[in-house]
């Protein structure tokens, strides 16, 4: 069966997130669907990654074996097309044949995200549910200092949720940095992969750190605990967006 490899995007408001689940739609779902309405076939798809309701992507990756070759381009476009035809917020930017080993979970090498906070006295109106809106000025420098302390191999126990099914809470982060854009505070993660609540409970907690409320050292001491306790308040979803999968060749 010849296997697809597919680059998607997707507004995760309306979704209870990545996977197929019994309480809600999901993005999976949504693409299975159009995968059924244009192929006739009930088809699995494997993604690179999980994302929680409320969560958006720009680049996540995933796979699918088909009963019969298409043109990348025709996969793509018709996949769209029953997309949009079901009212799904979710789009396909590109289809590319690969062979059997390729795999869009197994196969990755570095997962990139990217959260997002607006920082200004004025409520979210274009940008609601596409960022944290942080009304009280941030110092993003002092946050981007806090950030460095967590950069490498750890035991990431206190940024993990307690639903997490990771098998061990070490991570090897490659980069955590902090950025700011006029009133865009950018948070950026790049590791090969993460766990359950990570993103955004690294972006609680550096959000203490820009109130001044937690300096670099106690965010040391918050990971080095190993304890959630320790950790800052969960962000919420709205600001963390999948951005791209990285693999060889």
């Amino acid at each position: 069966m010849p296997r697809y490899r597919m680059t998607v995007e997707y507004d995760g408001t309306t979704y209870v997130g990545w996977q197929r689940q019994e309480n809600g739609h999901s993005v999976q779902s949504a693409l299975e669907g159009a995968l059924l309405s244009l192929t006739g076939e009930a088809v699995t798809i494997r993604g690179a990654g999980r994302t929680d309701s409320g969560v958006h992507a720009l680049g996540q990756v995933i796979h699918a074996d088909l009963s019969r070759e298409w043109a990348e381009y025709k996969l793509r476009n018709a996949l769209n097309a029953h997309l949009a035809l079901a009212g799904e917020r979710v789009s396909v930017l590109d289809a590319k044949a690969v062979g059997p080993e390729f795999d869009a979970r197994f196969s990755a090498l570095r997962r990139h995200y990217l959260y997002r906070i607006v920082n200004r006295p004025a409520r979210l109106a274009l940008e609601a549910n596409r960022a944290w809106w942080v009304p009280r000025p941030l110092d993003h420098e002092a946050m981007h200092a806090a950030a460095q302390r967590l950069v490498g191999k750890h035991d990431f126990s206190t940024f993990r949720s307690a639903h997490c099914q990771a098998n061990s809470p070490v991570r090897t982060l490659d980069r955590l940095d902090v950025t700011r854009n006029g009133d865009v505070v950018e948070i950026r993660a790049t590791a090969q992969s993460f766990l359950h609540n990570q993103i955004r409970s690294f972006a609680g907690t550096l959000k203490l750190a820009g109130d001044g409320k937690m300096t670099p050292d106690d965010v040391q001491t918050a990971l080095e605990a190993r304890d959630r306790k320790y950790c800052g308040p969960v962000a919420p979803p709205d600001g963390l967006y999948f951005m791209q999968v990285d693999y060889a060749g």
